[in-house]
């Protein structure tokens, strides 16, 4: 389960959503997830599956490998579907005792699952093309007007930076506290749910102790190379627009203008 986690993972690889900029895949994603969470007909889901399907296919990432991150939330899925198919009041189906399924609840589940599945599938497609310090900038330089009001934009933007670096960083400690255990008899695969989560505590105690622990050499490494914030500092690579940077934002306003239509107009 530890290594079906994708969040904050990148995927090296020779693509064009690799090499957009960030604050274009940054857009593109704000603007898929308001789009998915307003769908309501089928031509709707055609466009936001047609979008996402090019994307995976442009990123060059295999699919199997994308799709692993919904094993993490699948126990999320089949409670939040099990939640619309039962309490939702509508044309009744089937009634048993207190279990009552409606065609209101069944549609209002299957919507909900295709929204939680396209948001995770979307976000993963930045993470996965868009390295840690690329991202970071892109969100710094996107949201640089906020600056005028006195928005703390540079330590937002190094708080994302300092969480995404040390996901993976988590992850592997979790995996080598877990295998260190397994290896004194420790048993994390059997019995129900609730056993499964009580064994599991152990593991938290060295993980917090760890993850304090980097979080204390990394502060002690910004204030020994003297680091007091964004003010006047400069970028090795500044991002710049290229030609392919304009072509993805005429794509993606135009992807928005055809939802547009199919919304509000035919």
């Amino acid at each position: 389960m530890i290594r079906d986690i994708t969040i904050g993972q990148y995927y090296p690889a020779n693509s064009i959503i690799h090499r957009l900029d960030p604050r274009v895949k940054l857009m593109g994603t704000l603007v898929f997830i308001i789009t998915v969470f307003m769908i309501q007909d089928m031509m709707e889901f055609i466009l936001a599956t047609a979008a996402l399907g090019i994307c995976i296919w442009l990123s060059k990432v295999p699919l199997r490998y994308m799709l692993k991150g919904l094993k993490v939330i699948f126990i999320i899925l089949i409670f939040t579907v099990l939640l619309n198919i039962l309490l939702t009041p509508g044309r009744e189906l089937f009634h048993f005792y207190f279990i009552r399924v409606t065609w209101e609840g069944i549609v209002l589940a299957a919507k909900t699952t295709m929204r939680l599945i396209y948001l995770i599938v979307g976000s993963t497609i930045m993470t996965l093309t868009t390295t840690p310090n690329h991202l970071t900038d892109g969100l710094e330089k996107a949201l640089s007007p906020l600056k005028k009001i006195h928005f703390p934009v540079h330590e937002l933007s190094m708080t994302m930076s300092i969480a995404l670096r040390f996901i993976p960083i988590l992850l592997e400690e979790t995996d080598k506290i877990m295998k260190a255990q397994q290896a004194r008899c420790a048993d994390f695969e059997s019995g129900n749910l609730i056993r499964r989560v009580k064994s599991l505590i152990p593991v938290l105690v060295p993980l917090f102790i760890s993850a304090i622990r980097r979080a204390n050499d990394l502060a002690m490494a910004m204030e020994a190379r003297c680091y007091h914030g964004g003010a006047g500092r400069t970028k090795m690579k500044p991002l710049i627009y290229e030609r392919r940077d304009k072509a993805g934002y005429f794509i993606i306003f135009a992807y928005l203008a055809l939802w547009i239509v199919l919304k509000f107009v035919l």
